[in-house]
């Protein structure tokens, strides 16, 4: 089989997890471990093929061909990363991510043929960290999986100036463990690619920074420069800042360049 693939979908029902699934903690995967895939493909070849390619990338891999055995899947098994096909059987692609989202910050990258600009935006809306279009290069997918991987990280081996903790109107950012906290001390639950945007925003703070800039900068390489997977991000952060009153202001669309973080930011 060649290393593209196309849509295939044939509709059967699925059920939702009735335990908590399995994550793994987000400082528990280091680069030199195994690090574990849940490959959720109804296409059996494409399933097998990303497996072995993953595999020679020395990734370990789960393979899922529906939402049932994906629910499995994540009750029993420690789990890095998730490859979600948008189009499977039953229960949706998109109705996993949600649900993982209500979990878990677990890294999603969704897969699917269906190209259009709102799908892809649907995908990012629901919380994925990347959505890769079919056709597509398994080069290119793997590139993606270790980038979305990178943002994971723990502390000892990121670069020395993203550890500590960022404040800034009221709110504080954890470097070394990802985690959001409010002005009235409620956590504030990030996906990888949330993260990601809001680090590079808070290392410039009150400085414009335009699209491109902003893609390049946060390593979420989600589609063309010219989509609205940045502006997907940014409404995604601004519905979590609106849980303080004022929190919607804190990044300022600049018309026509890109955004501004407004507020000051203390490095502690």
């Amino acid at each position: 089989m060649s290393e593209t693939t196309y849509m295939m979908a044939c509709p059967r029902a699925g059920a939702e997890p009735k335990v908590p699934m399995n994550f793994q903690s987000l400082n528990s995967s280091v680069s030199m471990q195994q690090q574990t895939i849940l490959i959720v493909e109804d296409d059996p070849q494409l399933r097998v093929l990303l497996g072995r390619r993953l595999q020679e990338h020395g990734f370990k891999t789960v393979p899922a061909q529906s939402a049932p055995e994906a629910w499995r899947v994540l009750d029993e098994v420690p789990v890095d990363l998730v490859l979600l096909d948008v189009m499977l059987p039953g229960t949706s692609g998109l109705d996993i991510c949600r649900t993982i989202r209500r979990d878990s910050t677990v890294p999603i990258i969704m897969l699917s043929a269906r190209t259009e600009e709102t799908d892809r935006v649907l995908g990012l809306e629901l919380g994925a960290d990347d959505y890769v279009p079919k056709p597509f290069s398994t080069k290119e997918l793997i590139a993606r999986v270790r980038a979305v991987l990178r943002r994971r990280e723990p502390d000892w081996l990121q670069p020395s100036n993203l550890q500590g903790l960022l404040r800034f109107a009221g709110w504080s950012l954890d470097l070394r463990k990802h985690e959001l906290t409010s002005p009235k001390g409620a956590r504030v639950e990030l996906s990888g690619a949330e993260y990601g945007l809001l680090v590079v925003l808070l290392d410039n703070p009150q400085r414009v920074i335009g699209r491109e800039r902003l893609l390049e900068l946060s390593r979420t390489r989600l589609g063309d420069a010219s989509d609205r997977s940045i502006d997907v991000l940014v409404s995604r952060l601004r519905r979590k800042f609106a849980q303080d009153e004022g929190g919607t202001a804190l990044i300022r669309t600049m018309r026509g360049t890109g955004y501004m973080f407004a507020a000051a930011v203390e490095r502690l």
